[in-house]
């Protein structure tokens, strides 16, 4: 039979055996790269998600409020262009953030006609990327997704950089995977629908940005928070744009975290323990964020490498957005001891090492892996945290 007759492609390897003593090594590599779009309204976000989608099918994942505000018109524009898509909705909140629900997710997905060419699609705030960015990076040993970001934290921080994740008891973010996005589509017409409080919440992210990579950043929000809080369009557009550009540059030098040492965990060395003993649900990311980064920066003051007066830009910048700078701002209590040890156990998980990002310059920062439990405690109590006077680590 020739090579064209053949029914199918002709595939020809002929592999050698290695010598008995040669080192036997196998070699991946990952090139990712994907679209991040910043849109005005929700017929170009549309537009573009048709664009970016492969396969017959769609599962669109996402909660029980943004059901009820944008999913009827995605599900529309989708069958408009001749897609099958299948719905499922979670409770809103973090608590979704969690093994029990992508479990749940994995069967529906089992039970369903979602092959391994079809794609999922996230239709929500952060807590919606993370749970069914993971729930595509296992199922079928991985499938595409798309977010559509509807919150500002997610656009400019939680739907970007493949980081996927749910929530356990002992740790935020314990079970997850680096599985990056198909594209990215944010439309910052969504954020009409985001409370004040969201905004501020969103708005932490991007100081935490500016403060670490970007003079000109700092400055946008500096001559903009009131527009921003006020869901200016125009201000969120060149928000969104800018933070998501600041947040791609950064992951791109280490998209799958093998250096830990990175400047985007500023804030999140006290924050994500916050949100740990706090139960994942009364304190914004964002919020928790905003307050990580003021102790951190006490820690770099009181170190000598940060100038004071950054500080006090830092404390006004989060006051003109309504996010919390000290204790007795946060919605919740906080119990000093409890924080400390959720520390430590994010140290043990870590291999016996807990890194702050500490503040310098805007734009430059010191990783300290050396910072003493005393330190952060002097720094609490200046936050208005009521912790003792002796070490856990």
């Amino acid at each position: 039979m020739t090579t064209s007759a053949l029914p199918g492609f002709l595939v020809r390897d002929f592999v050698p055996l290695p010598d008995p003593a040669a080192e036997l090594i196998a070699r991946a590599r990952r090139d990712d790269a994907y679209p991040i779009h910043v849109v005005g309204d929700a017929a170009r976000l549309t537009e573009l998600l048709v664009e970016a989608l492969e396969g017959e099918a769609v599962a669109l994942l996402t909660d029980d409020t943004v059901e009820a505000l944008y999913a009827g018109e995605v599900v529309a524009g989708l069958r408009r262009a001749g897609l099958d898509v299948l719905l499922r909705s979670v409770p809103a909140g973090e608590p979704s953030k969690c093994l029990d629900r992508a479990v749940e997710l994995w069967d529906w997905l089992a039970r369903s006609s979602i092959g391994r060419r079809d794609t999922i699609v996230n239709l929500g705030g952060g807590v919606v990327c993370d749970l069914g960015g993971w729930v595509a990076s296992a199922y079928m040993r991985g499938l595409p997704y798309v977010n559509l970001p509807t919150t500002l934290l997610a656009q400019v921080d939680g739907a970007l950089g493949g980081k996927t994740a749910v929530n356990h008891e002992l740790a935020k973010n314990l079970l997850g995977a680096f599985h990056q996005p198909a594209a990215v589509i944010s439309n910052v017409g969504y954020l009409a629908t985001n409370s004040r409080r969201h905004i501020a919440a969103g708005a932490a992210e991007v100081i935490k940005k500016a403060m670490i990579a970007s003079p000109e950043c700092w400055t946008l929000l500096e001559d903009s928070a009131e527009r921003l809080v006020a869901h200016d369009a125009d201000a969120l557009l060149e928000l969104v744009r800018a933070a998501s550009a600041i947040k791609t540059a950064l992951v791109r030098r280490d998209p799958y975290e093998r250096d830990l040492r990175r400047p985007l965990n500023f804030g999140h060395t006290i924050g994500h323990p916050l949100e740990t003993v706090t139960g994942y649900g009364p304190l914004l990311h964002g919020e928790a964020v905003a307050f990580g980064m003021v102790v951190e920066s006490r820690i770099a003051v009181a170190r000598g490498l940060l100038d004071p007066c950054l500080l006090e830009r830092l404390l006004a910048l989060l006051e003109r957005f309504g996010l919390p700078a000290r204790a007795a701002d946060l919605p919740v209590a906080v119990e000093g001891e409890a924080l400390m040890a959720a520390m430590e156990k994010v140290r043990l998980i870590r291999a016996g090492s807990l890194r702050f990002v500490l503040p310098r310059s805007l734009g430059e920062t010191v990783i300290a892996d050396t910072v003493g439990a005393e330190e952060v405690r002097r720094a609490l109590r200046s936050s208005g945290v009521a912790v003792a006077e002796h070490e856990i680590w």
